[in-house]
């Protein structure tokens, strides 16, 4: 499914989002608080985008995900490998820090993927997630339902592949609560997670230090 919206990927994200996500990347890379030239894990990288920032905030980066034609179509990727996230093909404390967006509801095995991120990242080393939320307040809620489940399905199969954008909004089900994330990435070796909802929960964030 991956393999098939590739091409238009970024344009879908662009459009649903109104270019937001790249402010929301930027911020995350920037709560790494990690010093240049840091070696950074972007797992499921798809075209690039998260890849792209930590260049340009002059982090060496190094993207992978398992659809090798989202890979294929990404811009401005030096290293990129092909790879189940649950079986990374990476030295252990090999990273400096791990990044990964909008791809928690699509793992199969989120605790897996979870431990695999804490083997990859050195001790002291940090990790920052993006992913959906949904807003609490009603009205804002009830508006965002909308756009999500309707009008960007719509869009989707517009300008993309309408059964994967269709997919995409359900997938959300997959998605445990941010609270039993936060308790996950503990169990994994993380400490000192924090979650922040993002502009008043379009999405959310998870920032965390490798326990040593």
């Amino acid at each position: 499914m991956f393999d098939a919206i590739a091409s238009r990927y970024e344009l879908v994200n662009k459009l649903m989002t109104f270019g937001l996500d790249s402010r929301w990347r930027r911020r995350a890379v920037s709560d790494l608080r990690l010093p240049r030239q840091s070696v950074v894990l972007d797992i499921a990288a798809g075209t690039g985008d998260f890849t792209r920032e930590l260049v340009r905030q002059g982090h060496v980066p190094v993207a992978t995900d398992l659809s090798y034609g989202m890979l294929h179509a990404g811009r401005a990727m030096d290293e990129r490998v092909q790879a189940d996230a649950s079986l990374l093909p990476f030295r252990t404390a090999g990273f400096d820090g791990v990044t990964c967006g909008y791809a928690l509801r699509n793992f199969s095995d989120l605790a897996a993927t979870f431990d695999e991120m804490a083997r990859v990242t050195r001790p002291g080393g940090r990790l920052s997630l993006l992913e959906v939320a949904e807003p609490r307040s009603g009205l804002f809620r009830a508006g965002f339902r909308l756009w999500f489940r309707r009008v960007v399905p719509f869009i989707g199969s517009l300008v993309s592949d309408r059964a994967a954008y269709h997919y995409l909004p359900q997938s959300t089900a997959y998605l445990p609560a941010s609270e039993e994330i936060v308790s996950m990435l503990n169990r994994s070796g993380f400490a000192a997670v924090n979650h922040r909802r993002v502009m008043g929960g379009l999405s959310q964030q998870f920032v965390a230090t490798r326990s040593s």
